[in-house]
């Protein structure tokens, strides 16, 4: 029988939670200058064409996603906030290269972007949604 590394848990539930941290504090901070409606944050979504009363819209969701993902239970609303998240940022980066904005437009919704799939990648197994093969 071969021997588990017992550092590989430790590493990845290590991971996970810097990963995870780091997301939701991301996603809390953007959520809230949208909410807010923070001046250089309602100059970004008009150069990107975007109506303003969608940053109401993704504050809340970004806000209610960081909920869903950081509290135990409930996988299958983790996977709802995941896609979610991976959804806006893959957006706010094509977005903003679709406009023709520098990296530094790029980096912080590419940083969140990498830090979800890290998050979801990382999870430990009573946070994901396992499907029963024999229900199948």
């Amino acid at each position: 029988m071969a021997k588990r590394n017992p550092t590989a848990g430790r590493t990845g539930k290590i991971v996970y939670w810097v990963a995870t941290i780091w997301l939701a504090l991301g996603m809390v901070s953007t959520g809230i200058v949208q909410l807010i409606q923070m001046n250089e944050e309602v100059e970004n979504f008009t150069n990107l064409g975007y109506p303003i009363y969608l940053m109401t819209l993704l504050g809340i969701w970004k806000i209610l996603g960081v909920i869903v993902v950081l509290v135990p239970k409930f996988p299958l609303l983790k996977e709802w906030a995941y896609a979610g998240f991976f959804f806006v940022m893959s957006g706010a980066i094509i977005s903003h290269l679709a406009v023709g904005n520098t990296i530094d437009n790029i980096l912080p919704p590419l940083l969140l972007l990498v830090l979800t799939i890290l998050s979801w990648y990382s999870r430990p197994i009573d946070r994901k949604l396992i499907f029963n093969k024999a229900r199948l």
